[in-house]
């Protein structure tokens, strides 16, 4: 297993703008302008056919704060394979992959309405947990722990209940 990564490692280090290999698992880092191309060579010449899971990360730093990862599985050869793309605050949007893998519309409306991730081209962009008149997106880093005070109702507090 760990040569058939190490293959693909070799054969697509060119295409990446790094890559990581550790601990068995292996890891692209690839730009956004780079990134559709990419899984599309992955899922059509490696036969990564499964799509996880798409995840979005604040790394809240200057310049490419933002990074989504996408976890592709060869089910025939049980390989996985992690692909990262970082983009800047300013502009987080990255093209949609609703196309090659139509379970993508649920992980990427996710990333839209917790992280303010776009996704270009995607049929069906709006939130998914949160109301679409939200102006938050509470998986980022300057959002507040205990939320932004008045914008949605809280439970009623119960006082405590003695124990019978």
């Amino acid at each position: 297993m760990e040569s058939a990564l190490l293959s693909l490692r070799e054969a697509l280090a060119s295409e990446a703008v790094e890559t990581r290999f550790h601990a068995g698992e292996l890891t692209f880092i690839v730009t956004r302008e780079a990134l559709k191309p990419f899984l599309q060579t992955l899922k059509e010449k490696y036969g990564f056919t499964y799509l996880a899971d798409i995840g979005a990360t604040d790394l809240f730093v200057e310049g490419l704060r933002f990074e989504v990862v996408y976890n592709l599985v060869n089910l025939s050869e049980r390989l996985r394979v992690r692909v990262k793309t970082r983009l800047p605050e300013d502009d987080p949007v990255v093209e949609t992959v609703t196309d090659l893998w139509p379970a993508a519309a649920w992980h990427e409306r996710e990333a839209y309405d917790m992280m303010g991730i776009r996704f270009a081209g995607h049929p069906d962009l709006r939130r998914i947990y949160l109301p679409e008149d939200f102006a938050y997106h509470p998986l980022r880093k300057e959002f507040p722990l205990l939320g932004i005070p008045g914008t949605l109702p809280l439970p009623p507090k119960d006082p405590p209940k003695p124990y019978l």
